[in-house]
């Protein structure tokens, strides 16, 4: 079974940076390594990772984020966004859950479920994994 998400930043990153192999954000790392998770993006969020990736907090060399990236773009799907009216305390937060709605039945993987709407499509990286166990 193939599910489709958007991996926000944060997840993304925080299963990058830790030591930790059981950790959720890891673990969903792996799923998408392991093609169970199929990841939508778009140019927009592309963008920030590299972005947020290349602050020098991160040490982050420009392989290891050029990898990252490549890995997307090769074995993600492209989506377009699709308008929400839908209210968000950071207007960049906004992309990642329209890129979500571009796919029937896609979730946006959030370690900041606050920062969305209360949706069951926004999911945090534990609940995602239950899912993939279903």
């Amino acid at each position: 079974m193939m599910i489709y998400a958007v991996i926000d930043t944060n997840v993304l990153l925080s299963a990058l940076l830790t030591k930790n192999p059981l950790s959720a954000t890891t673990k969903v790392l792996n799923a998408l390594q392991k093609r169970k998770i199929k990841l939508l993006y778009n140019s927009e969020i592309l963008n920030e990772y590299k972005e947020v990736f290349r602050r020098p907090k991160f040490k982050f060399d420009d392989g290891e984020i050029t990898d990252v990236i490549n890995f997307i773009e090769s074995e993600g799907l492209s989506s377009q966004r699709i308008h929400s009216t839908e209210c968000f305390p950071d207007p960049k937060d906004i992309v990642f859950y329209e890129v979500a709605l571009s796919k029937e039945d896609a979730y946006l993987v959030t370690g900041n479920k606050k920062h969305f709407p209360q949706k069951p499509i926004v999911v945090t990286p534990s609940e995602m994994l239950e899912i993939l166990e279903q």
